[in-house]
């Protein structure tokens, strides 16, 4: 993973991180969508050169397929005109047939040969580009884990702290409870 893409992923958790929670949630907060967008903008600019060289590999495949069809087509065709001045020469006929055949052999197996490698080569392109892809997935979902983990922690904890507030104001109110008491009967004595 470049630098540049990881500076711009400690910018989002630095943003997430900064983000206020939504009132009376544990897991919900409040985002500026411009500047999320805005982050993601810049994290999709820095894809890597080789992406998008695979990219473009995987957009070509057709052509370099037709390509390789095309080189065993045009050697199909000189195997084939070579044995037609083969076949012309009637005492080299026999000859000519082996020939024809061993050519027209050699050519279809090197045409399915680099059309066997273009796949191949496709293939590992598009293959690395979908590994790559899941690395950037997986490590902003962990990223997302890790900021709601966060805030949970936060807000049990700042939880924790009302609870204990309340329980003090309860158990002040009730030590004045009986002092209370007292005072409303000496009122009703009077």
């Amino acid at each position: 993973m470049s630098s540049k893409i990881e500076q711009i992923i400690e910018e989002i958790e630095e943003y997430i991180d900064g983000c206020k929670p939504q009132t009376l949630s544990k897991t919900n907060i409040i985002v500026n969508k411009e500047e999320i967008e805005e982050l993601l903008r810049e994290l999709r600019m820095k894809t890597p050169e080789e992406i998008k060289r695979y990219q473009k590999v995987l957009a070509n495949r057709d052509a370099i397929l037709a390509d390789a069809q095309a080189k065993a087509d045009a050697i199909i065709k000189e195997a084939n005109i070579h044995t037609s001045e083969l076949i012309n020469e009637h005492e080299i006929m026999q000859q000519a047939y082996v020939q024809a055949n061993e050519i027209m052999a050699a050519a279809e197996a090197e045409a399915q040969r680099k059309l066997d490698a273009a796949t191949i080569d496709a293939n590992n392109f598009r293959m690395q580009a979908m590994h790559y892809t899941d690395d950037m997935l997986g490590n902003l979902q962990n990223l997302i884990h890790k900021t709601m983990e966060s805030h949970m922690a936060k807000y049990e904890n700042m939880m924790g702290s009302l609870r204990s507030f309340s329980d003090i104001l309860a158990n002040n109110r009730n030590e004045l409870a009986p002092a209370l008491n007292e005072e409303e009967l000496s009122d009703l004595e009077e």
